[in-house]
């Protein structure tokens, strides 16, 4: 395997599916059979989602919610769907734990670094929910933060395209998909890969992002091994 421990990023609206809205249980279950293979082969696997299917704190703000509280609803949609997630896993016979950025112990463990890395440890799927606990903080920084934290081997970024293209390839037909791209030319270019936060957190840090199709079967497993799937944002 190329890869050993990796922290996998979804977007809300991913777990949405077709209906664009609220949780699919198709594409929960697509996530939690995919997830298992990499479990069977001995990978750890950290998961960061994000509430898009639910809120999104910037676009309440952008209809006159206040940002802070906005921020706190997106960061509450994101446990429900990790808790979702984590219910899927467990049915698929993954142990799975949720740990939040925001103390609600109720319903989940808090966020201790070591605590994290220990479940890790002993294969057990690790959901990191409530982004990092901070207002005016995307859940892609929130990946970024975490990645550096475990010491994860790269940042898988599951998108619904197989990588990144100079321009988007659901509006141009004529647009070039990139298998290899440098961090600084990410935000140079202003492509939409993930927030300038989460991209200079990574380049500071030199953790890779593999953006790559995640519901096309098998590619994660594909990409875990090395295969040329998707695209590698990195500073080598």
């Amino acid at each position: 395997m190329k890869y050993g421990r990796i922290l996998l990023k979804l977007s809300g609206e991913a777990l949405a599916g077709a209906n664009g809205h609220g949780i699919s249980l198709d594409v929960l279950n697509t996530i939690s059979s995919e997830v298992k293979e990499l479990i069977e082969m001995g990978v750890e696997v950290a998961i960061v989602i994000g509430g898009g299917n639910i809120h999104r704190g910037v676009a309440g703000a952008t209809v006159g919610m206040d940002r802070t509280t906005s921020d706190h609803m997106g960061m509450l949609a994101t446990v429900i769907n990790s808790l979702a997630l984590q219910d899927s896993m467990e049915r698929n016979g993954i142990n799975t734990r949720v740990l939040t950025a925001i103390d609600m112990q109720e319903i989940a463990e808090p966020y201790i670094r070591r605590r994290a890395v220990r479940h890790l440890e002993k294969k057990r799927v690790v959901i990191f929910a409530a982004g990092t606990g901070n207002p005016y903080f995307t859940t892609d920084t929130a990946a970024a933060l975490r990645a550096n934290e475990i010491d994860a081997h790269v940042i898988m970024k599951a998108t619904k395209v197989d990588g990144i293209y100079d321009k988007d390839p659901m509006k141009f037909k004529d647009a070039v998909k990139i298998d290899k791209i440098k961090y600084i030319d990410v935000l140079n270019k202003g492509l939409a890969v993930m927030d300038s936060t989460a991209i200079s957190l990574c380049m500071d840090n030199e953790i890779d992002i593999l953006v790559f199709n995640m519901f096309e079967k098998g590619n994660i497993k594909r990409a875990v091994m090395g295969h040329n799937t998707g695209t590698i944002v990195t500073n080598k």
